[in-house]
């Protein structure tokens, strides 16, 4: 049976806390792990593991300030305590104040026994980013950190307990966040194309299969090559950097910050497929599945080929077998989902780095999240409404009505 409207709202409510709190524990996990380190004095691995928090955090903080700054220009958005703002994320605190306000706003509305349209367009514009920053803080921080742990138990031989908290902690941030950014995507579909839990369930799968042969490879690689792994992180990424500027991103509000979001995709695109533009996603998916694929293979058969001994080599012996069936079956489901999962119909019109058509005319006039649905757009191409018309305005990741989004360019 379909859940009631009260019913969605607790449950979107629940999910936010729920994320919230799963991001407090890993990044607790994480600290704990660094002063392990410390204390036992490996220092070494203490700096890389503060560090990796660090960029990641600075990450987030530069997305978040940008969207907010760009967003609060807007007449119809509830205008956040500018006074505090910048404070907060110079504290490092903005992604967690996101939530925080997200929270507020899923309170909100589900204690209204009516919540107005607004409302409800404002709550679901404030969990659209925070999907966002929570993928791009699992591809920048979590992942690095789970595949950080498990080269040093590689390299060690040895697994503490602390270890195995932490990667316990990066394995339910990282499916969490694979699971909300498809919730957060399905969000900005026509009503009639939603996809049902089970497509949900065969995207999460196929990702984190996907994604574990390639952390285990990376891992090994950098337990028994240290002092190159940055080399190679560095290589592929500028080669990803320049294939995402090749294909005309423009997600972030100034033609600067778009940079940023480059160099972020970047780094997405060494570890999993991330699609940031229209038309030919099939091929660029393939060719990037194939790259990464082999570039995999080549660290595979660099550890084959070393003479250098490593406590763990019988467990590699079970773990890289067990790597290739994920990598299969991942492999198989994620063609299951584009086969019988995907929508199919087109959208119209066929404008790059456009939103429209992705709501009905009434929608079109409230609070709308364009970084959100223009990422729907790249990752459900072939879907649309039944009644398109043009937007009305846009300015910067809001939509409004009012204008000629012609005049506006």
């Amino acid at each position: 049976m379909p859940w009631s409207p009260r019913a969605v709202l607790l449950r979107d409510l629940v999910l936010g806390i729920l994320g919230t709190l799963a991001f407090l524990i890993d990044l607790g996990a994480d600290l704990w792990a660094a002063s392990q380190y410390v204390l036992s004095g490996r220092y070494l691995w203490a700096a890389l593991v503060l560090a990796l928090l660090g960029l990641a955090s600075v990450a987030l903080q530069l997305f978040s300030w940008i969207w907010l700054h760009s967003d609060i220009s807007s007449p119809l958005a509830p205008k956040p305590p500018g006074r505090h703002l910048a404070l907060l994320h110079l504290l490092q605190l903005g992604y967690l104040y996101r939530c925080v306000q997200g929270l507020q706003q899923g309170l909100l509305v589900w204690r209204q026994e009516a919540p107005s349209e607004f409302d409800l367009a404002y709550a679901d514009f404030l969990s659209l980013d925070i999907s966002m920053l929570r993928l791009f803080e699992t591809f920048l921080e979590t992942t690095p950190q789970l595949t950080l742990v498990l080269a040093i138990i590689l390299q060690s031989g040895s697994a503490e307990y602390y270890q195995w908290v932490s990667i316990c902690t990066s394995f339910v941030g990282i499916s969490w966040a694979l699971l909300d950014y498809h919730r957060a995507l399905r969000t900005c579909l026509p009503a009639k194309l939603l996809l049902g839990p089970g497509a949900s369930v065969i995207y999460f799968l196929w990702n984190l299969l996907l994604l574990w042969p390639r952390v285990l490879v990376v891992a090994l690689f950098s337990a028994l090559f240290p002092r190159y792994v940055a080399l190679h992180f560095l290589g592929l990424w500028l080669v990803f950097l320049f294939w995402v500027w090749l294909q005309g991103t423009d997600f972030m509000p100034g033609p600067h910050s778009e940079w940023l979001y480059r160099a972020t995709v970047a780094t997405i695109l060494y570890f999993s497929w991330f699609n940031v533009a229209e038309g030919h996603t099939r091929g660029r998916a393939t060719i990037h599945l194939v790259f990464l694929l082999n570039d995999s293979l080549l660290l595979v058969v660099a550890w084959a080929t070393q003479s250098a001994w490593l406590p763990s080599g019988r467990l590699l012996q079970s773990l890289l077998p067990a790597a290739g069936v994920c990598f299969l079956l991942g492999l198989a489901l994620r063609l299951a989902y584009y086969c019988w999962l995907h929508p199919s119909r087109r959208w119209e019109p066929d404008q790059v780095d456009g939103t429209w058509g992705l709501h009905s005319l009434e929608e079109r006039q409230l609070l709308q999240n364009r970084r959100m649905a223009h990422l729907a757009k790249n990752f459900f191409p072939k879907a649309r409404d039944e009644a398109v018309l043009p937007w009305k305005g846009e300015m910067n990741g809001i939509l409004k009505a009012g204008s000629d989004p012609a005049r506006e360019t």
